[in-house]
């Protein structure tokens, strides 16, 4: 029996990576890739997707979501963030370690692949734990976890105090290669903080988080990296002074990358207002010159990729106050929308903008997807740009519906999303 052919027509394609962007089309056989641009001789398809007026890219790739499986089902079912993830057009999703148990263990690891597999959702890409427990005492078996699916080791935003422990840790990514991802954070600076350390915090009452808390612990990761030549990526930045460290750290030619979430890009610590808590977030919005930064970061391509920091919450567990609610957004739908805001404000080409979230993450774990090519992997987002939704719980697939952005009107839809060739979200 031939393997099902689809054919999407009629679109705009746009492959960051392979700097392609004009008319064509893709074309495709079982979970593979046969043709970009021009079908093959002789391709009959059984499924035409029409793409007419539409962006044909790489399914998305997004660097930081918790699935919260295994140990948090009643916050959010894995279906149903499965399912939101295709709805954005995320095709390939790396997961953080920090479920309950961790992430530390390869049976749990398969665990969470197998479920996974078994949904009609994005390639799940576990990140292990690096240490036991998330304690940042013990290494964790990373080349036996590597052997079972983890794509990359990380803390989350479990505190890692003990240097001795972060260098062992590189030393033995690098010997193997591994990608190491950190989010920079002096846990002694941030300890029990809630906001950025600034005049709305000040003003609330709101104990403070320092941009030096990100910045002093970005120059330990950096300065690591630079002893043992490891592949770190490092996560979700949010201050001014932490890019200028990137930059400098790259022009010297250190094997690092990094990402923003994609809320750091719009909001601001103005935005906590009288202490809204669906603006609780780790790291915090910060100062207006730090969020002017980032934009013009993304611009310049010092940083590599967006993520959207998919943290779904219980209601219950958001309608706190401030301090006592639960940090997190949910936004594996708002990914490509709250993307093309940005790009659309700031004059981007919607190439470059794509790539933040297709080509440059994929590159930053070494992962072989984000393009489209003959042969490749058949995921595929085909998207309707001009098309605007107003964020409502209601039109959010995901079970959690903790968004500062409830009651924007946003342009950007994804209409069709294909994994291994098959169409798993359609609208």
């Amino acid at each position: 029996m031939s393997a099902h052919r689809t054919a999407i027509t009629g679109g705009t394609l746009i492959d960051p990576g392979a700097g392609r962007e004009g008319p064509g089309g893709v074309f495709i056989e079982g979970e593979k890739i046969v043709a970009v641009g021009a079908a093959p001789a002789g391709f009959m398809p059984d499924t035409v997707v029409d793409a007419t007026g539409m962006i044909v890219a790489p399914g998305f790739v997004d660097l930081c979501a918790r699935l919260r499986e295994p140990g948090a089902e009643f916050k959010n079912a894995l279906a149903s963030e499965m399912h939101a993830a295709v709805a954005g057009g995320i095709t390939s999703l790396v997961c953080s370690p920090d479920t309950d148990p961790v992430l530390d263990e390869p049976g749990l690891v398969e665990m969470l692949r197998y479920r996974a597999k078994n949904l009609r959702g994005p390639r799940v890409f576990p990140a292990g734990a690096l240490t036991e427990g998330l304690k940042g005492e013990r290494l964790t078996e990373m080349a036996e976890l590597r052997g079972h699916g983890c794509v990359a080791f990380s803390q989350a935003d479990a505190p890692l105090h003990d240097t001795q422990v972060m260098l062992r840790a590189m030393q033995y990514a690098a010997t193997h290669g591994f990608v190491v991802i950190l989010r920079p954070d002096d846990a002694w600076l941030s300890k029990d903080g809630m906001a950025h350390e600034g005049q709305v915090a000040a003003r609330l009452g709101l104990t403070p988080i320092p941009a030096e808390a990100e910045t002093i612990g970005l120059l330990r990761i950096l300065e690591l990296a630079r002893v043992t030549r490891a592949r770190v990526h490092v996560a979700r930045l949010s201050t001014a002074r932490s890019l200028d460290l990137m930059r400098a750290a790259k022009a010297e030619g250190l094997s690092v990358t990094c990402d923003i979430a994609v809320h750091h890009a719009h909001m601001t610590e103005m935005d906590i207002g009288y202490f809204d808590p669906h603006c609780r977030v780790v790291p915090p919005f910060r100062a207006q010159r730090d969020r002017d930064a980032l934009r013009a970061a993304l611009k310049d391509g010092t940083i590599d990729a967006v993520c959207s920091d998919h943290a779904p919450v219980d209601e219950d567990d958001k309608a706190l106050p401030f301090g006592e609610a639960e940090p997190g957004v949910t936004a594996v739908e708002l990914l490509l929308p709250l993307l093309l805001k940005w790009a659309g404000e700031d004059a981007v080409p919607r190439a470059q903008a794509l790539r933040l979230i297709t080509s440059g993450p994929a590159h930053a774990l070494g992962m072989p997807y984000g393009r489209l090519w003959a042969g490749g992997p058949a995921d595929v987002a085909v998207i309707a740009p001009e098309r605007y939704w107003k964020v409502t719980p209601a039109a959010l697939v995901s079970q959690g519906k903790n968004t500062p952005f409830a009651g924007y009107e946003l342009a950007g839809r994804v209409v069709h999303t294909l994994v291994a060739g098959v169409v798993v979200h359609s609208e």
